[in-house]
């Protein structure tokens, strides 16, 4: 039994550790410091780096918030259009219920550490605990080299390769062209492709920090 669960608390570390990291970046400290970096693409459509700080944050607020999509549809420019069309909204409301299952499985991976750490104290197993922290921290190393070398390179290097990325990863979870707009669109003009790049960077950046935490920085305890 404890092998079982030992590799349970592995399986459950890169998720837990993936969770952590995106809720990172569904903060306003990702897009604040984004929008200021140099390299940013300017908004050919006339988006200055206020107008983007100003409107961001009601894209992220509505992904965690309980705010059906009237929350973002509501919104106005100043000549009184609206911020979004049609197609973008409907893909905010596909993109926030993927983001709630992705939380939804980060909550359920936090419990399952704490609920297994409670039996491994319990049921005196704690060295294989820590063991398989440790071993899923290695994982995560593993996962995260792989994604950052795929952003990297395509970012330096090879921008298709990136872009081929980021098709198979929105056919994992959106039907057909869904989340295709064009440049003019709000959506596009406040999260172009450079933003995801480095948002998988930093995801790929934060979940390494921490598996290389519990991989390295553990002590696992004397049987």
């Amino acid at each position: 039994m404890k092998p079982i669960l030992s590799f349970l608390v592995s399986l459950l570390v890169p998720l837990a550790l993936i969770g952590t990291a995106l809720r990172i970046l569904l903060t306003p400290i990702f897009f604040n410091i984004e929008y200021r970096m140099p390299y940013f693409p300017a908004d050919e459509y006339g988006f200055t780096q206020q107008d983007r700080l100003h409107w961001a944050p009601f894209a992220v607020k509505y992904l965690i918030n309980n705010a059906d999509v009237s929350y973002l549809g509501e919104l106005k420019f100043e000549d009184g259009s609206a911020l979004y069309n049609e197609r973008e909204l409907s893909h905010m409301a596909d993109v926030k219920n993927v983001v709630r299952r992705a939380l939804n499985v980060w909550y359920i991976s936090l419990a399952g550490l704490f609920l297994l750490a409670f039996l491994a104290n319990r049921g005196d197993w704690v060295y294989e605990y820590i063991h398989a922290l440790r071993r899923g921290g290695l994982w995560m190393i593993g996962l995260a080299v792989a994604l950052g070398a795929i952003v990297g390179v395509g970012i330096a290097s090879n921008p298709d390769l990136f872009w081929q990325f980021f098709t198979f990863f929105h056919s994992l979870f959106f039907e057909g062209d869904s989340w295709l707009f064009y440049f003019s669109d709000t959506l596009i003009r406040l999260f172009p492709i450079r933003f995801w790049q480095d948002a998988f960077l930093w995801a790929a950046a934060l979940a390494l920090g921490g598996g290389a935490g519990l991989a390295f920085g553990l002590r696992v305890p004397r049987q």
